[in-house]
């Protein structure tokens, strides 16, 4: 039986991925919390390893906060490049297949449209660059793996847009959101069926792709969609702002190109609209 290690597994994409993976009995999963696995910790890493054979390793485990990391670089380097670079050469030597999640932060935002997998990059935040350099040890390290870069994940999991939109709801706040970003906002549950689309696959065409929902948005109209949605218009007041001002940069633009991962992993994508509705309506 195939087995797959998720790291990170309490986080929203692990916790995702955890719902998903009952779709899959012909799988074996072993979720580690960071309480089970601390991925920074080598040693502990290395000695899970040599302990169980891993066919896949799903790594979800990240620093994840865009604004802290402007004045935590240190941390934010070791948690998303220096901890994947020991997690890849110990997936090389245990002859497992990484599967490992990135960001459209690391794209500057100057492009109009959709960027590709093969556009330069050229981060203009910490954690982008961050993210970026976890990728580039990957790709010289490890022959079999998976890089997704993907989009404004969001969930009914821990904190993030989806769910503090619907918290201003409840206290019945009046909320200014940006329009000065465009991207796809990413239904977490859609990249986690995705993750295990591509280990399910008889046809394995490794590398780096990119993944989100389809359509683009402002985060205006992202909160707009979910106060529609929830029928929740006359509990907040929504405004639109030109200028939200935040310690680190954000590309303008960052909409995804996923043509080619529909065409190498046969995946199916869906509006982000549409995913937004479904996660709300259950």
């Amino acid at each position: 039986m195939t087995s797959v290690l998720v790291t990170g597994a309490n986080g929203q994409l692990g916790r995702c991925l955890q719902d998903a993976s009952e779709k899959y009995p012909q799988l074996n999963f072993f979720f580690a919390s960071r309480n089970q696995l601390d991925i920074e910790n080598q040693v502990a890493v290395t000695a899970l390893f040599s302990e169980k054979k891993f066919d896949y390793c799903i790594n979800t485990a990240a620093y994840t906060n865009v604004e802290k990391a402007e004045s935590e670089q240190k941390k934010a380097f070791n948690n998303n490049a220096e901890t994947v670079r020991h997690l890849a050469l110990t997936c090389k030597t245990a002859k497992t297949t990484l599967i490992h999640i990135s960001t459209d932060y690391v794209f500057d935002g100057k492009k109009t449209t959709a960027y590709l997998e093969t556009d330069a990059t050229n981060p203009i935040n910490v954690y982008g660059a961050s993210k970026l350099k976890g990728e580039q040890y990957i790709r010289e390290i490890c022959t079999n793996y998976f890089i997704f870069r993907t989009s404004w994940l969001y969930s009914t999991y821990g904190h993030n847009f989806l769910n503090s939109i619907l918290k201003f709801v409840k206290e019945r706040k009046t909320i200014s959101i940006t329009t000065e970003q465009t991207g796809t906002p990413t239904n977490a549950n859609d990249l986690a069926s995705v993750l295990l689309q591509a280990i399910a696959s008889e046809n394995k065409k490794y590398g780096l792709y990119h993944y989100s929902n389809t359509g683009e948005a402002t985060w205006y109209d992202f909160a707009k969609a979910i106060i529609d949605y929830s029928n929740q218009n006359d509990a907040i007041k929504l405004a639109k702002t030109d200028h939200y001002p935040t310690f680190a940069a954000r590309p303008k633009y960052s909409v995804l190109n996923t043509e080619k991962v529909l065409q190498n992993l046969n995946v199916e994508t869906i509006h982000w609209k549409e995913s937004l509705k479904i996660i709300l309506n259950n």
